[in-house]
């Protein structure tokens, strides 16, 4: 079974220096709400999360998550260096390509260390 994935909504935060702005489980919270809401869905019509980025801990993805209402479903923690982002897009697109879940969010975020960039 291969079906037509579509991407429903989409939701994007400024971003900020390290440390000036909120945590990086804030900053996913808020744009997986924005994405919820533009695609006119809550989190509870979410199936599986899926959720990129380099620098967090094991489980930010889950501390992302978490603020939008705790539920049984599974959270994928992707850390793929540069390409985690594309590489959650397309774990997300296969699981709803193949059958194995109508709804999948995916979200992306970072929180780098002062100095991890060149000013």
């Amino acid at each position: 079974m291969n079906r037509t994935v579509l991407v429903a909504g989409v939701g994007m935060i400024p971003f900020s220096k390290p440390s000036a702005g909120p945590t990086y489980d804030a900053m996913g919270a808020s744009a997986a709400r924005l994405a919820l809401s533009d695609a006119g869905i809550g989190y509870q019509d979410v199936e599986q999360v899926y959720a990129g980025y380099v620098n967090g801990d094991s489980g930010s993805g889950h501390a992302a998550v978490y603020h939008l209402g705790f539920t049984t479903i599974p959270v994928f923690n992707v850390n793929s260096n540069c390409s985690s982002g594309s590489s959650a897009l397309y774990l997300a697109r296969q699981a709803v390509a193949s059958g194995a879940v109508e709804c999948a969010l995916v979200v992306g975020f970072e929180q780098m260390p002062k100095g991890a960039l060149a000013q």
